[in-house]
């Protein structure tokens, strides 16, 4: 139920935006793009930029474990606070391969969920993963956002990749079920964000915008997502009020402006 809350949301969206394009309220072809639709970095200073940050070991709720920050971004063996929560990781998604093959687990983490900047990842089916991969290394998979690094990055790290590879990181993320982990909250009103490396996070300050046609994807613990990478800090969709239901009805029916989308992709929204 929760996922199709999701693509309620974002199709309302979608929508929300395609009539303000069309009714003139949207940018025009050669127009600078809005900072929250794009991977572009909005104003405002990252609360960790204010000082150094402490190099020494950090711990998270609910684990034994402890790393230092250095040992959390590690880009060939990220730190992995609860060894318990998944099946043994292989080799090339827990320590990736020098110099070109990053650890899977550094950015879609070793529960394959992810954040709002790549993809979660968990339960996809092995094929689909796998052709995936070959249409990155082929260079078939393009960002409308140039200013987006990920897909150059994920094609780079799949031409280095072999087949064996390539399956075995489909054989694990494919294991998983996938479990709730975006919360969807209708508002008017959103706190005021900064883009960091892609994912949008409160700035200092607890100030509040206009929610307006947007949907604003943020950490429920910006510190440990951003800064601790913690597995099982979630995060929260906002939407304006009424997008569900508006969703729902595209979803249904069509609203009036496609076809319903279970033509295509079940009533059960599963394809």
């Amino acid at each position: 139920m929760r996922v199709q809350k999701r693509i309620c949301l974002r199709l309302a969206a979608v929508a929300a935006l395609a009539s303000a394009a069309a009714a003139g309220g949207m940018w025009g072809v050669g127009d600078t793009a809005p900072s929250w639709a794009y991977g572009t970095k909005a104003s405002g200073p990252a609360p960790h930029e204010e000082g150094v940050p402490d190099s020494g070991p950090k711990h998270i709720p609910g684990s034994l474990l402890a790393f230092t920050p250095a040992q959390i971004q590690d880009h060939f063996g990220p730190a992995d606070w609860f060894p318990g929560d998944h099946p043994p990781m292989p080799a090339v998604v827990a320590q990736g391969r020098k110099p070109q093959v990053w650890a899977c687990a550094l950015c879609h983490y070793p529960n394959g969920k992810g954040k709002p900047e790549n993809a979660s990842i968990a339960g996809f089916p092995v094929s689909y993963f796998v052709e995936q991969m070959h249409e990155f290394r082929a260079g078939e998979r393009k960002s409308a956002d140039p200013g987006k690094k990920n897909t150059a990055l994920m094609s780079s790290i799949a031409k280095a990749m072999t087949e064996e590879e390539i399956s075995e990181a489909a054989n694990y993320f494919g294991s998983m079920k996938w479990t709730p982990w975006i919360k969807v909250v209708e508002t008017e009103s959103v706190p005021k964000m900064y883009s960091s490396v892609g994912m949008y996070m409160p700035l200092p300050g607890n100030e509040k915008e206009p929610i307006g046609q947007r949907i604003i994807e943020t950490p429920q613990d910006p510190e440990g997502t951003e800064m601790l990478r913690n597995p099982r800090s979630g995060f929260v969709a906002y939407g304006p009020v009424g997008s569900i239901e508006k969703g729902k009805k595209l979803v249904d029916t069509g609203g009036g402006k496609t076809v319903a989308c279970s033509v295509c992709h079940g009533v059960d929204l599963q394809g």
